[in-house]
Order: structure tokens, then sequence, then C-alpha cells
């Protein structure tokens, strides 16, 4: 039975005590410290009008990322009239009282004018402070970061975010983690910006009118990915963010083009948007720009002998073209048609047991880092990635609760989904579930491995929790975050209440064990030897700067379950 915990809340006030004590929380920082901090760098963001002109300096803050034990990324931009040599330090104090590493990077026209360091030679399991210092003396906002535990740890806490959608609203959520001040590291699982043109998506109805992107064409070369990248973390909540908490980060599919996969996507047209390798080429070099990551496509992170984490890539690296359930169906006119041409794909090119997601590499990499992981003692195994790895197929009675006021473009991508699922397919390609032998591979391994495995998810904009399992063996769970600010179900499928959509699809889905299809928000994950705690904070509301919640949930995994607990 699932632990839960629902009720509705109000935001916690700068100069609030946070609940956690001692050196491993972020309350050892104090609260004064952190919002000294956020508000340092507030003005450069404060009116809409402050997206579409950056200024020259320190025009979008500081953050931190790829955080290890003793050493973690640092990132600014400082724009000049070239390349521009800045110091940088670290210290424990926000006062730099005492210098614990330092150097110099240089901000290039080349790289956008984003600069990135390696800071060295620091403590194990330490929040620190660090800034950059311009030659003429002007310094950069302060930021603060951590290092990773070495050793023993007994507990660690993540804030987990994904498909933050500029023009739908406010990046709430956002704002809640660092005015909440209790986690130790921000995990992004990708759709951090989204290649649309103004008008798309959102439309012009659905914008918000304070929200404007730069530039208002789709992306597709390295000035316009730059351009949309300087947009976004223009956002005040977003710089705050990244200004009081390191970050690991893993790209989705709108870091390129939607539904994206190694050799294309389906919003790029090559006949007018040119070649898919340049695309994902510019793509790719804006991403590493403008974030605070190393240049490697997957890694893994210990996290003391607690956990280790492994960013992944299930999109670009390895990822085969997805299946089109749509095209699969064309010229079908009878159900008999369609119900052969299901099956017969389910049997067929469905179940190929050479099919990737990862990449034979990747994968390797990853059974071998899973054993790896295990043998050296850590209680955790926690994949940080893009797509729903449960399995996931539509509700056959939600077709019948639309009535007739559903659009027919709707009502067909139902009756699709409907028929695949009484064919025993899923309800989405585009996620593990198009991938079930490169799954089975993973699961495998992880139960070769005899993993604690925790699965993170994002990309579906809907809050989930599931059982993994695999030919009858409990594997791990799953936890899928909902968006920062992208519509969910409730957007498209209106009709039906939230709550009864939800328990359309937990009722349909044997391994899903909870789902919330209709709020907007993130979650934190706690670790420590005995257990993982998920907490879901879903934020009262976008079109209005607010760190209010509406209400939480929370749901525990005791260590050596493979399965949610009560």
């Amino acid at each position: 039975m699932i632990k839960t915990d629902i009720a509705a809340q109000t935001p916690q006030q700068p100069g609030a005590s946070a609940s956690n004590s001692g050196s491993n929380s972020a309350s050892a920082i104090s609260r004064r410290g952190v919002f000294a901090l956020a508000g340092a760098s507030a003005a450069i963001a404060a009116t809409p009008a402050a997206a579409h002109s950056f200024g020259i300096g320190f025009t979008h803050s500081v953050a931190s990322g790829e955080p290890h034990a003793d050493n973690v990324l640092l990132w600014t931009r400082y724009a000049g009239d070239g390349e521009t040599t800045l110091g940088w330090q670290v210290s424990e104090s926000a006062e730099f009282t005492s210098i614990v590493s330092d150097g110099e990077v240089t901000a290039s026209p080349a790289r956008d004018f984003c600069a990135k360091a390696i800071a060295s030679g620091l403590a194990p399991n330490r929040w620190y402070f660090f800034r950059f210092i311009a030659p003429d003396g002007t310094v950069s906002p302060v930021g603060r970061t951590r290092t990773l535990p070495r050793g023993s740890a007994h507990k660690f806490r993540l804030a987990v975010f994904s498909c933050a959608n500029f023009g739908f609203g406010y990046f709430n959520a956002y704002a809640h983690a660092a005015e909440a001040n209790d986690v130790d590291l921000a995990v992004h699982l990708g759709d951090y910006i989204y290649e649309y043109g103004g008008g798309t998506y959102p439309s012009e109805g659905q914008r918000h009118p304070d929200r404007t992107l730069e530039p208002a064409t789709e992306i597709l070369a390295v000035a316009d990915y730059r351009l949309r990248y300087a947009t976004y973390r223009a956002d005040t909540d977003l710089q705050r963010l990244h200004q009081v908490l390191p970050m690991i980060a893993v790209w989705d599919d709108h870091e390129t083009a939607n539904d994206s996969w190694k050799d294309g996507a389906q919003n790029h047209q090559s006949e007018t948007e040119g070649d898919w390798e340049v695309r994902k080429a510019a793509a790719k070099q804006v991403y590493r720009e403008w974030m605070p990551v190393s240049d490697e496509p997957y890694a893994a992170y210990d996290v003391g002998d607690l956990a280790t984490l492994f960013r992944i890539d299930t999109r670009i690296e390895g990822r085969e073209e997805q299946f089109s359930l749509s095209k699969l169906l064309e010229g079908k006119e009878s159900p008999e048609a369609m119900v052969s041409a299901l099956t017969a794909f389910r049997d067929g090119d469905y179940a190929d047991p050479q099919r990737q997601l990862l990449g034979e590499a990747q994968e390797a990499w990853l059974t071998q880092g899973l054993s790896a992981s295990t043998a050296r003692g850590a209680t955790w195994q926690v994949l940080v990635q893009q797509v729903l790895m449960g399995k996931l197929a539509s509700p056959p009675a939600l077709l019948d609760l639309l009535g007739g006021n559903v659009p027919e473009f709707i009502r067909r991508r139902l009756q699709a989904s409907a028929m695949a699922s009484r064919a025993g397919l899923p309800l989405n390609m585009d996620a593990w579930d198009g991938y079930p032998a490169a799954r089975d591979r993973t699961f495998k391994g992880a139960l070769e491995a005899d993993a604690n495995l925790l699965v993170l998810a994002g990309d579906t904009h809907n809050a989930w929790a599931f059982n993994l399992a695999h030919e009858g063996e409990k594997v791990g769970v799953e936890f899928g975050v909902s968006s920062v600010s992208s519509p969910g179900f409730e957007t498209y499928l209106a009709m039906v209440p939230p709550p009864q959509m939800a328990q359309l699809v937990v009722d349909a889905n044997e391994e899903l064990q909870w789902a919330d299809t209709s709020q907007r928000g993130y979650m934190t994950i706690e670790l420590t030897p005995e257990r993982a705690t998920t907490e879901y904070r879903f934020l009262a509301g976008i079109r209005q700067r607010s760190t209010q919640l509406a209400g939480t949930k929370v749901i525990t995994v005791e260590a050596g379950s493979n399965m949610l607990t009560a």
C-alpha cells in the first residue's frame, strides 16, 4: 500500500527555519544567506523586457553542476567586447575571507561568452560559495554549491524537475525549491527549453501575455538556440535555482526538436530545415555552452555509500526511430484490419530483440555501472533519465466517457490507443514502452547486480509512481515527475474530471500505483540507508508568480524491497 500525505499548504516565507538540521542538510547554510544570494540577481530579470536585452558584463548570474566529492563545475556568462579572462574563487563563507580554490577562465564569443571552470581540491559533503571576477574588478553574483559525500552518508536530498515551457507561465516550481531550501542537489530531466516558434506551443490563445519568446521563430541554428537559452536563463526563478543549488541535468527531445532520435525528429523536416546532423550538433553545442554540464553524453556520480546516480541519455545517443501507431493504422478502415495490423506488429517489429534505446556502448556501460555500484556497497542505484520506464497502456473505458463533444482528431487518436491496448501494446511509443527489448536488457542487468533500482522520469507533464517488474520479479520502482509549466492531460482531456482520469489510468495498468494528471510542480527525493521517500509538490498555479502549494503527496520505498510500500 502506498503511503500518502495529501494536504493543502501555504508557502514558506523567507526567514522560516528549515526542517532539516546538521551538516548534511541544506539548512546548514542560513535562509538569510540563501535569500541574499537570490536577491543579488533578481534585478536582472524583473520585467519581461529584460528577456530581450541582456546587456554587458555578468548577464545571467552564476550556476554550478557536475558535483563530485572533491570538485564541482562552475558557470557564468560575461559579455564583453571580445575574449575576457575572468578570475573565479570558492570559499566556505559568503564573505570570501578564506579562498579554498581559485583560478582563471576565458569568456569568449566563440562560446557565446559562457565560461565554465572546474573547482577542485574541495572537501566532500560540504556547502561552498563561489564567484567570478572581471578584469575591471566587477564581481558576479555569489553562488552556492556543494560537493557529494564520500564514504558513510546518512541522508541526501534531491529536487527533481522536468518540462519547463517558458510561454505557458511562470517557473514557480523552481522558485519554490529555492525558497524551501531543503535539498542538496537539483536534478533536471530534460525539456529545459522548447524549440517551437511563437504561437505554436503554446498557441497564442494559451500563451502568457508577459512570456514572450526570443527568437519568435522555431530555433534551428546556433544563433537561434543561443538566444532561446538566453531568454530562458533571464527568468528570475530559474536563475535563483541555479544560483543556490548545483545541478545534474540531462537533455530530452525539446533541447533539439520534438520526438527526436539519433537520426531525426518528428519536428525536423530536412527538406525545409536542413540536415538533421547539423541541427543536432548546434543544439548540443549550445546546451553545453549555457548549462553547467560536462561534455560527456552519460556519467555516474557517487553519493558516498548511499547511492550512485547514473545520468543516461535515452534520447539521441543511441535511440532508434520511434514506432508510430497512427502510421501503422493508415488505410485500415475496419476494426478487423486494424487488429490484424496491430497483432502482426506486436509479434514482429515491436518484439525485435536487437532494438536499441541507449545504444550498445551506453547500455554496456550502465550494466557494468550497476554491478560496480552494488559491489562497492552503495544502497541505491538511481537512473537520472528522461522517459517513463513503467508499462503504461490506454484505459479502454476512456473513449466511452468522452461523449460526442470530442474533436475528431482526438477521437481518432484515442480509438487507436484503445485498440492498441486491447492488442497488448502501450500508450506511448516514445518512452521505454516503445523499446521493450532494451528495457528487458536493462532490467536483467539490474537484477543480476542485485540493485535497489530507483528510476526518475520526466517528459509526460504528469506525475506517476510505478512498481517495475521483469518476468515476474520485482526489479525496482519509478517516480515520474510532473512538469514545471507544460500542460498535462487536464488540457487535452478536460472533459474528464482529473481524479477520475487518474483512477482510470491506474486501474488499467498493473504496475502503476498512483498518478496525478492535472497539476504542475516538482518532486523531492530523500535517500537514506533505510528508504527512499519522494514528496510530490504541486504548485497552486503558473499564471502568476507564487510559491503557494496546492498540495503534496508522499510515497516511500524501503531499501531492498524493490516496491512501493506503506
